[in-house]
């Protein structure tokens, strides 16, 4: 197939799909069964220095941008694996480059670019707030050169295999703060510290092989150096996280659609009833099209997003637009990929039903379809605010 933008950034697609050819899909498929981590997976990303793409040079890493990220991302998606497994680093990694201090920046960085240090985990969503970021309940109170913790948090995902956690906090009750948004701060914490002394950890099993917690802190302790940025800040702070976070997941998306329409094209062709590739018929060619096309445009919107996102500019309407169009493609494409399929893409051993299960994740994660409608028609098109 031809696409709008195979031959961009071709270097890091080969060396990328390079890498996932050593990890094929017996190997997901085994961990998914296993309801296991990739960990030699992730480790040989990192070791290939993929994993450091958005660190300065000067810190260890390669100084690329969200667009080559989301390149990396893709692929991995497109070669049959799941980045769910290691994305974190990626989007949360920029929150502290953009917003760290420089002692943090020169102590933390160049151990999370050589894999000394992960960086997978963000806690920010609670379980009675939802994606009403600024209503949340876990504190952060200031006592002489430390912070103490208390609070829940829900759907936190990769804790287990990060030893770093970016962590959203209210500084000030919210009833003293003159806009909703005020008053919350963010934190690094140190997660196996955390785990001796007041943060637990409690798995939440779910459809997919996505490891997720519930998280509770009990009068948490942790250094004031902590802190990144100003307190009071952390809610414009973590917007950067959160927009990388739906670009590169809308990166994840296409590649994910690519690798359906690639396995349902060829089984279309392959596949004869009643003397006839089943391909031959409109009736599976049209959706198999519909999708691939919706594929190419959300492909567009998600380079825009990047390309705003890396000269610094606000990206908000792009980043939210471009995960809604290519989750639903993908959804889409995941669709015609099992139907066409028939029962063997019930099968484990065709990988389809493992994918269209990570796929589906995204049309909820890690912010709804419906959101991201309220999204636009407020803040893009000045219709009232439903919510």
């Amino acid at each position: 197939m031809t696409r709008a933008a195979e031959d961009t950034f071709q270097d890091i697609r080969d060396a990328v799909r390079a890498l996932c050819a050593d990890f094929p899909a017996e190997y997901h498929r085994k961990v998914d069964e296993a309801r296991g981590y990739p960990e030699d997976f992730v480790a040989a990303l990192t070791k290939a220095g993929w994993m450091a793409a958005l660190i300065p040079e000067a810190y260890g890493g390669s100084g690329l941008g969200l667009t080559e990220a989301s390149v990396i991302m893709e692929e991995i998606n497109r070669a049959g694996g799941n980045s769910g497994a290691c994305h974190g680093q990626m989007y949360n990694m920029n929150t502290l480059i953009r917003h760290g201090s420089e002692a943090q920046r020169r102590f933390y960085l160049p151990k999370i670019a050589s894999g000394e240090l992960r960086l997978q985990s963000m806690a920010v969503t609670e379980p009675t707030t939802g994606t009403d970021t600024t209503k949340i309940k876990t504190t952060a109170v200031k006592r002489g050169d430390r912070y103490v913790i208390n609070g829940q948090k829900v759907f936190i995902s990769r804790i287990q295999h990060s030893d770093l956690m970016i962590l959203l906090a209210r500084t000030t009750p919210l009833a003293e703060v003159k806009k909703k948004s005020e008053g919350l701060s963010i934190f690094l914490v140190d997660v196996k510290e955390a785990m001796k002394s007041g943060m637990v950890i409690r798995p939440i099993l779910n459809m997919v092989n996505h490891e997720t917690n519930e998280v509770f802190f009990d009068e948490l302790e942790i250094p004031a150096d902590n802190l990144i940025g100003e307190e009071g800040q952390g809610f414009k702070y973590i917007l950067t996280g959160l927009n990388a976070e739906r670009t590169l997941i809308a990166a994840e998306c296409i590649g994910d659609g690519y690798w359906f329409t690639d396995k349902v094209t060829q089984y279309a062709k392959e596949r004869v009833v009643f003397g006839r590739p089943i391909g031959q018929n409109q009736g599976v060619q049209f959706p198999i099209a519909e999708a691939f096309i919706e594929i190419e445009a959300a492909n567009l919107m998600r380079y825009e997003a990047c390309r705003r996102y890396d000269a610094g500019l606000d990206c908000g309407a792009q980043a939210n637009m471009a995960k809604y169009l290519a989750a639903k493609a993908s959804w889409e494409a995941a669709n015609a990929c099992i139907q066409f399929h028939g029962g063997f893409g019930f099968a484990c051993e065709y990988d389809v039903e493992r994918k269209f299960r990570e796929t589906r994740l995204y049309q909820v994660a890690p912010i709804s379809t419906n959101l991201i409608l309220s999204y636009v028609a407020e803040h893009i098109l000045g219709l009232p605010r439903s919510f």
